[in-house]
């Protein structure tokens, strides 16, 4: 049985880790750490209120050993997991899952393998250290990601990805609150999103207009891309189909995807649509799942050797 730790538990992606962790077939439930500073001492049920009933296990304030921690997941704030992996001297053998930006750029001298599944499962399957990608980031190199590999990627692409408001985190500010978010719409780091070089490394493009949103909703990510050019719809739906039949949590829709029929899964669903003039292709995931904390136990799974899906065949919220 796995041994996890997840640092900063008390978050949404800390809380979400420790959901699936703790329904995982192949976890041991009962000596998961869950560390959180602000919150030691207190049943996990204070900081995710759906834990009441579920479990008896409570926040530490530090992971002082590693002795019983066969994999860590770092869920904190950007720039924070950096400093963690500085002044922990953490085990060799010992797996490491980073869910913030902090190791994301590939690099020769980097023991970090950046973890999306459908292109680097063969490195993340002998790697100790990932980091896991963005939710933009994902659902953007999911709907690319087939034409990238097989070179027809091409032209002036324009991505745009609406996201819901737990992808700014738990700390509430003024684009998060419920009176604004409501029934509103608007852009914002338009061109200069911190995903977007993750996205063009993952890609191997080097021109990408990319425009997020905030999306009047909590959860899910409906992202759309534009290239223009002549495409044969059917032939596209063949490619992706081909490529993604090995990946089980990425699916080729006949309809268009809509957002209800991924959150709280670990899914991403892809619609292709093209004209004589322009391609398009629609990508839906949950932000906390198959953008961050799904993915990440999905890595998990990967990098121990066991069934993909184990512990994330959850049922989405369709109604």
């Amino acid at each position: 049985m796995i041994k996890a730790a997840v640092i900063g538990a008390a978050g949404y992606t800390g809380g979400e880790t420790l959901r699936l962790l703790l329904q995982h077939p192949l976890v041991n439930a009962a000596t998961i750490t869950a560390v959180s500073s602000s919150h030691a001492g207190k049943p996990l049920a204070s900081a995710h209120s759906d834990l009441w009933g579920y479990t008896d296990l409570t926040f530490v304030g530090e992971l002082t050993s590693f002795e019983n921690v066969d994999v860590v997941f770092l869920c904190m704030g950007h720039g924070k997991s950096r400093v963690w992996m500085s002044i922990h001297d953490v085990p060799d053998q010992v797996k490491v899952i980073d869910l913030s930006m902090d190791f994301r750029a590939m690099s020769a001298d980097s023991p970090f393998v950046y973890g999306l599944p459908e292109k680097y499962r063969k490195q993340l399957s002998t790697s100790t250290r990932v980091a896991n990608p963005g939710c933009l980031a994902t659902s953007v190199e999911l709907a690319l990601l087939p034409l990238a590999e097989s070179a027809a990627l091409h032209g002036d692409i324009i991505a745009q990805s609406m996201t819901g408001s737990t992808g700014a985190g738990q700390q509430p500010i003024d684009t998060t609150h419920f009176s604004w978010r409501y029934s509103n719409v608007n852009a914002y780091r338009v061109f200069q999103h911190q995903h977007e070089a993750e996205i063009k490394q993952t890609l191997g493009v080097a021109s990408l207009n990319f425009i997020p949103l905030r999306g009047p909703f909590s959860r899910g990510i409906y992202t759309t891309c534009v290239i223009p050019g002549e495409y044969d719809a059917q032939q596209l739906e063949q490619l992706y189909r081909v490529y993604y039949a090995s990946h089980p949590f990425v699916v080729v829709r006949d309809a268009e995807p809509d957002v209800k029929s991924v959150v709280n899964t670990n899914m991403c669903h892809i619609g292709i649509v093209a004209s004589e003039s322009a391609l398009l292709i629609v990508s839906v995931i949950d932000n906390l799942m198959k953008g961050a904390s799904g993915q990440a136990v999905q890595n998990m799974n990967i990098m121990f050797g066991i069934d993909e899906t184990a512990g994330l065949l959850t049922k989405a919220s369709a109604f």
